[in-house]
């Protein structure tokens, strides 16, 4: 399996754990987090070309990934 840049574990690598007690005990973060692998991974195969995507979808997917990421940024910090 390729490697898929901006997974949550390389982003937030100290938050390993906190991030997995969420997974379990909130639901709303554990949609977030599988969106956001979902998000990352169309966001990859964008830019690798698996898949073909004009400029503008491939932004609006940046962007997507960035806000989801920042939502799960605030949740860490208020746990």
């Amino acid at each position: 399996m390729a490697h898929t840049p901006h997974e949550l574990a390389e982003e937030f690598p100290a938050d390993l754990a906190k991030i997995h007690a969420l997974k379990g005990a909130d639901a709303h973060f554990a949609r977030l987090v599988d969106e956001y692998h979902e998000v990352n991974r169309a966001v990859h195969a964008a830019e690798t070309r698996l898949e073909a995507m004009d400029e503008a979808a491939e932004e609006a997917l940046r962007r997507k990934r960035m806000a989801l990421k920042d939502e799960i940024w605030k949740r860490l910090q208020a746990a």
